[in-house]
């Protein structure tokens, strides 16, 4: 069965291109122009992957992702406006796994879904069970906690701790982050591994200021300790 794509996006134009392309590429695509239409589609259609633009009529891209993420770790990819620095880190602080600004090339929303797939599948399984401290996380089952308490995360916050747990004590670039997380490397996005550190932080517990898991290697990058 091929994977399923909902698109949700108010312009036509973007939302034929898209569908074409990702059809082409072996994708099954939905989509809705309406962001009163969003929910009742993902609950309806049950997608694998959410493209999801911000400015949509009667309710935005952020509320939409807000109430995805409440019920689901389904990996979204959100479309911005060129050069919108506070819509990309909104996004990513609300949970989205990857953002793409406007205009774009069909053929990059292609290899950033490829990409988001592979991450969130896995075509190479790490060990089954990775525990540092009071950290622990589930490969098999995507489950991670701490104390023995459950933590959701979204897909690229697992891969970002999985990454740094397999590793403890190593110190990764934010461009090796990157890489292991998005099989591919756009060093224009490196900051955005700031902002998915921040809120892995934020769900572990742990205080930026004074981190006592995910700690910031200045001028190089981070590193877990136990």
């Amino acid at each position: 069965m091929p994977e399923k794509i909902l698109l949700i996006d108010d312009e036509a134009k973007i939302t034929r291109t898209l569908k074409l392309y990702l059809e082409q590429a072996g994708y099954k695509t939905v989509s809705v122009q309406d962001g009163a239409l969003a929910m009742p589609a993902f609950h309806h259609e049950r997608p694998d992957l959410v493209i999801l633009d911000i400015l949509l009529p009667h309710q935005d891209g952020w509320e939409i992702c807000r109430q995805i993420r409440s019920t689901s770790r389904v990996p979204i990819i959100m479309l911005t406006a060129q050069g919108e620095e506070t819509d990309r880190i909104v996004g990513l602080e609300l949970g989205a796994d990857d953002y793409i600004a406007k205009p774009f090339s069909p053929r990059e929303v292609v290899a950033r879904v490829r990409a988001v797939f592979r991450r969130t599948q896995g075509q190479v399984q790490p060990p089954r069970m990775l525990e540092a401290g009071p950290v622990t996380l589930s490969i098999e089952q995507h489950a991670a906690a701490i104390n023995g308490t459950t933590v959701e995360l979204t897909p690229i916050e697992f891969d970002l701790l999985a990454t740094l747990l397999q590793h403890p004590g190593q110190v990764f670039t934010r461009l090796q982050l990157l890489e292991n997380t998005q099989d591919a490397a756009y060093e224009g996005y490196e900051r955005a591994i700031d902002q998915h550190i921040k809120n892995l932080r934020a769900k572990l517990g742990d205080d930026a200021r004074s981190p006592r898991y995910i700690l910031t290697v200045y001028g190089v990058g981070y590193k877990f300790v136990s």
